[in-house]
């Protein structure tokens, strides 16, 4: 499932109907990474440069120049050269982007040098954004530096320079009701692969291999990679936040927490679920796990335009801190203990994250000073949990080494909000109903 090419020129034009009068926009592709010696690692574009451009190339540049008269829309790529493609695969190239991709004029990316010191040169403002990558940085100074050389001869360098994510993290941080379609089916493949992990468990697995049988239903379903490293963490590994090593044998009576989504089309997923090994809860689990989902349940209702960006996370607070004074994990009420942070020792994040195509999406979480107000097409996540450490002896032992997350993807609606990834089962008894049919 792809995007329809036209939402590029459109997003494009938003763009550009932002910025300044005589400016200018430079977006580098993502530089190509290393993995080990001569072997590199898969290339994943610039979630901006993709954005804006569909083009998933290494070695490009994207140029914005608002009323030029030879097009505003100006690429630099690779060239294509065919003993080259013989080794790293079929290139665009700068003859043919204008009809593939839409834009006004390309050049390949060997000329840049001596090309976009002339487009930079008389502009009042530029947008970019500096300190992501230092070596670009480097190159747009050569080029700034160039023109500065040319003063004597009547040239003028850029007069100001702009972050660009201002205007454009913003943008992405809305949602169109393709990229919702897009987010939707990302989290219906998710859900199918976390229902598959749940009927293939057995005690004595390895966590990888659990997380290959994840891997085979997002590629059989199209999805190419998965959003961010899966997270299967069973037993005590589930209290390690960001567990990612998986190497770990699945023991009878252990919970399983999974965490993982898949991207398609540049767009993510982010499903956590946790169930146990055995296909049964023991009751310190099921006590643990019930608190951590009426706290989600009652962080999504939260979700709803008007309300703010903090509102679901103080009310799943609420419903733990509540939850845990009653198992007797916590002493005191329960404002006494959100006041002092007490909770931190088992939630220690925040209830969610924008979701888009970085799994921990663009956009200000606060505006003015003030948590910002969530309005129709934001995409978030809402994954309360609780993490018992197992050598926390302040707790029974019955507590110790459980680790429970459940997360969803939620988009806010002009009426309220819709789950996309209701599709993998959540409430005990229809977990437990799940594991035993298989």
């Amino acid at each position: 499932m792809k995007l329809d090419a036209r939402e590029y020129p459109r997003r494009r034009q938003r763009l550009m109907a932002q910025m300044a009068p005589n400016s200018i926009a430079i977006v580098p592709s993502a530089p190509v990474t290393i993995r080990n010696r001569d072997v590199e690692h898969p290339y994943r574009q610039d979630s901006d440069f993709y954005y804006l451009t569909g083009f998933a190339e290494e070695h490009a540049v994207l140029v914005l120049i608002p009323g030029r008269e030879h097009g505003e829309y100006v690429l630099f790529c690779q060239e294509k050269i065919k003993e080259q493609e013989i080794w790293t695969g079929r290139r665009v190239g700068p003859e043919a982007a204008p009809d593939v991709l839409g834009v006004d004029d390309a050049f390949p990316i060997a000329d840049i040098d001596d090309i976009l010191p002339g487009l930079l040169e008389g502009k009042d403002k530029v947008y970019t954004n500096l300190g992501v990558s230092p070596d670009f940085d480097r190159q747009l100074w050569s080029w700034i530096n160039h023109i500065k050389a040319q003063v004597r001869n009547g040239s003028r360098p850029p007069r100001e320079f702009s972050n660009l994510d201002h205007l454009l993290h913003e943008m992405r941080l809305f949602k169109s009701a393709a990229e919702v379609d897009v987010m939707r089916r990302a989290g219906e493949i998710s859900a199918d692969a976390h229902v598959r992990a749940m009927q293939m468990v057995k005690p004595g697995m390895y966590e990888y291999q659990l997380e290959a049988e994840i891997m085979r239903t997002f590629m059989a379903a199209g999805s190419r990679w998965p959003a961010y490293p899966s997270i299967v963490g069973t037993g005590e590994n589930a209290c390690i936040l960001h567990y990612t090593r998986n190497d770990a044998v699945i023991a009878d009576g252990d919970l399983i927490l999974i965490d993982a989504g898949c991207e398609l089309d540049y767009y993510a997923s982010d499903i956590t679920r946790t169930f146990p090994a055995n296909g049964r809860f023991s009751e310190p689990q099921a006590k643990l796990y019930q608190l951590v989902l009426n706290a989600q349940h009652a962080a999504i209702a939260a979700v709803k335009a008007g309300n703010n960006w903090a509102d679901p996370h103080d009310a799943a607070v609420r419903v733990l801190v509540a939850g845990l004074i009653d198992l007797g994990l916590l002493c005191g009420g329960v404002d006494e203990n959100i006041e002092n942070q007490e909770f931190r020792r088992f939630y220690m994040h925040k209830t969610g994250h924008w979701l888009g195509m970085d799994v921990h999406d663009v956009g200000e979480y606060r505006v003015d000073g003030q948590s910002r107000l969530l309005e129709p097409g934001m995409v978030l996540t809402v994954e309360p949990g609780l993490y018992v450490a197992p050598d926390d002896t302040t707790v029974d032992a019955c507590w110790r080494g459980i680790g429970i997350r459940i997360e969803d993807d939620v988009v806010v609606t002009a009426d309220g909000c819709e789950i996309l990834t209701s599709g993998v089962p959540k409430e005990i008894a229809d977990i437990e109903a799940l594991m035993a049919s298989h």
